[in-house]
């Protein structure tokens, strides 16, 4: 059981992976600007209450967190504290984020943070080499309870030979969708997919994105079908459920 939670909306572009991310694309087509952060109607979700006094988000749903504009944004400096007391007083869920500012962990944890609450799982991406050799190692060395890495929208091929250890519970990697995407090669799914296998950590093939190479043939997959032929491909290395039902 999962639910999404997206406290507030809107970010800035940080880098080469946000080139043409999906929260801008969406705004666009209603005018919005997408640069203008702002809390949303849900900022207050996991405290919500039915009229019996019950939460509404029942015990053991995974929250997906903040997937509007990124949970490190120093545009939500002055909100992020708020949120960290509903995180931490609702220890029957599990909340995941992405981030790509990684950089920004010690400016942005609470003051109780210590070595990571046990029901915060933090994913850091990296879209190239040049940004996987640039928070990988940061983001091993942090106190965190569960870390992933997210390569999606992946862009080139990525080595993290020497940036990876069973430090992370696994990798997962996607193509970029939008009418302007990205080539997504397929060989560079399977050599992350082999680097995980000889670390030791899970892969998780996510989707493939719009534009999608595999043996010198390009094809245009529709947003519909990427998930699916991800799937298809069979190379996942766990049942990506698996894990939140170790959590809880």
């Amino acid at each position: 059981m999962s639910v999404m939670w997206n406290l507030w909306h809107g970010c800035d572009k940080y880098s080469e992976g946000c080139v043409n991310c999906y929260v801008y694309r969406g705004d666009a087509r209603y005018g919005r600007d997408a640069t203008v952060c702002a809390k949303t109607a849900d900022f207050y979700k996991p405290a919500a209450k039915d009229k019996n006094g019950c939460y509404k988000i029942q015990p053991g749903t995974l929250v997906f967190t903040c997937f509007s504009s990124d949970f490190f944004l120093d545009k939500a400096d002055g909100w992020r504290g708020e949120a960290w007391q509903m995180i931490r007083s609702r220890p029957d869920l599990h909340f995941l984020f992405i981030t790509k500012r990684i950089l920004r962990f010690y400016e942005c944890i609470p003051d109780d943070w210590k070595q990571g609450y046990e029901n915060v799982t933090i994913c850091c991406t990296v879209e190239n080499q040049k940004r996987a050799e640039e928070r990988l190692p940061f983001f091993a060395s942090l106190p965190i309870k569960y870390k992933e890495i997210i390569c999606e929208p992946l862009l080139e091929r990525i080595d993290l030979n020497g940036l990876i250890s069973d430090k992370f519970y696994g990798v997962t990697a996607g193509g970029e969708s939008g009418n302007d995407a990205r080539i997504c090669r397929y060989s560079w799914i399977l050599a992350l997919k082999e680097s995980c296998k000889d670390t030791g950590i899970c892969f998780k093939f996510k989707q493939t994105g719009a534009r999608f190479e595999k043996d010198g043939t390009v094809y245009n997959i529709p947003r519909i079908k990427q998930h699916e032929q991800a799937r298809r491909a069979g190379i996942d290395s766990f049942p990506f459920q698996r894990k939140f039902e170790e959590y809880n």
